[in-house]
């Protein structure tokens, strides 16, 4: 009897553990095809030869709510389906995606059927954005190591690719490299194809930390004039596409002009995009910042000041005042301001709703462009935020 129920233990076991395999490999397999279809070669090439018939019609631009999920989350059923119910109970109404995130990823994958996603989303009246890293990208720059940013010594024991490393140890894809243009507007033209209301750009930048005396650039140019050029070129090439354009930046751009030594500065991306979104955490504010100790604990005096500082610039001229009515972008700037706001706990109790009401009720003081929700987890809740009317 035994040495029966063994034997058929033995034949489910094998069973299971092939059904494992086969998955395994599947699931390597189809990875493994992704990731040719889209190495930046036949990506670009594949997007060229799209057939136009995909396109949609643009959507009506509107007061954006929204919050951030990765693309694992965006691609979990039950995620998903939890934000949603959120999002049907509370002033919410959009959703931030990644398409494309800091390692480089390309990541279309992990939404599953996508276009399916992006219906169900509309459905409930959710406005969709992708959001796509540009410049650190680490696949990209092992893919093609030309274009990259390279160490000043070349292949050494502390660059043994020759590529210059961030303080993270990831590197970074040169920003004055039009090739690289080229691969982030593939991968932004395949999301437009798919449904996306919006394209999100971040880190359309120079890198700010590591050690930057070992970095060697392709260009002389300024950083701020290769950032300007960038924003201009993706103005151009999306210009006849059925989707908006936002660009995040570091939140000091609205007081501060000479380009953070990242190459960003508002008045090189106002009459190229259409929203900014400043990052705006007060938590990323230094100690001492206006006076106070913590920033992290006073997010209506952080979140007033950069409006207050930053809205002439989203105006024709740059020393008009400040204004507490929501008109950015009334006299004649392409782009509005939409900051991204703190949903985590850092610096501060953010959880508990209140301090994110104080940085929702500020931006929507001076802006009607509205605001965007960042929680690295994905960790939201209804706290701090109005029912749906």
């Amino acid at each position: 009897m035994y040495t029966h129920i063994r034997h058929y233990l033995l034949i489910f076991f094998v069973a299971i553990s092939a059904a494992v395999l086969l998955s395994w490999q599947w699931t390597l397999t189809s990875n493994a095809q992704e990731a040719i279809n889209l190495s930046p070669d036949n990506l670009i090439k594949s997007i060229q030869q799209q057939n136009n018939s995909t396109k949609h019609e643009k959507s009506k631009i509107k007061t954006v709510k929204a919050l951030y999920l990765t693309a694992y989350s965006a691609g979990n059923s039950k995620k998903i389906n939890e934000i949603i119910k959120l999002i049907d109970e509370t002033e919410l109404n959009s959703i931030v995606i990644d398409i494309k995130d800091y390692s480089g990823n390309v990541l279309f994958s992990r939404l599953g059927d996508v276009k399916k996603l992006i219906k169900k989303l509309h459905q409930h009246k959710i406005y969709v954005i992708a959001r796509q890293t540009v410049f650190q990208d680490p696949v990209l720059a092992k893919e093609k190591s030309e274009w990259a940013i390279k160490d000043v010594n070349g292949v050494s024991t502390s660059s043994l690719d020759g590529l210059w490393h961030d303080k993270n140890g990831l590197t970074w894809v040169d920003p004055s490299i039009k090739d690289v243009w080229s691969y982030n507007l593939a991968i932004a033209r395949k999301a437009v194809a798919l449904g996306f209301d919006e394209i999100n750009f971040d880190y359309v930048r120079f890198p700010s930390d590591g050690d930057l005396s070992r970095a060697v650039f392709a260009s002389e140019k300024l950083k701020v004039d290769v950032m300007r050029d960038f924003f201009k070129y993706l103005s151009n090439k999306l210009s006849n596409e059925p989707v908006w354009i936002s660009i995040d930046m570091f939140g000091f751009v609205m007081e501060k002009h000479y380009g953070l030594s990242i190459g960003q500065r508002l008045e090189d991306a106002v009459d190229y995009v259409d929203f900014i979104c400043p990052m705006m955490y007060p938590s990323h504010y230094p100690n001492g910042y206006l006076g106070f100790d913590n920033p992290a604990e006073h997010p209506t005096e952080i979140i007033e000041n950069g409006m207050q500082k930053g809205l002439p610039y989203f105006k024709n001229n740059p020393s008009a005042g400040s204004t507490s009515s929501p008109q950015d972008g009334a006299q004649g700037k392409r782009a509005k301001v939409r900051p991204w706001i703190q949903a985590f706990d850092m610096g501060a109790v953010y959880k508990d709703g209140g301090r994110i009401r104080e940085q929702i009720d500020a931006v929507e003081k001076y802006s009607d462009a509205g605001w965007m929700m960042w929680n690295a987890s994905n960790n939201y809740s209804s706290v701090g935020l109005k029912e749906s009317k």
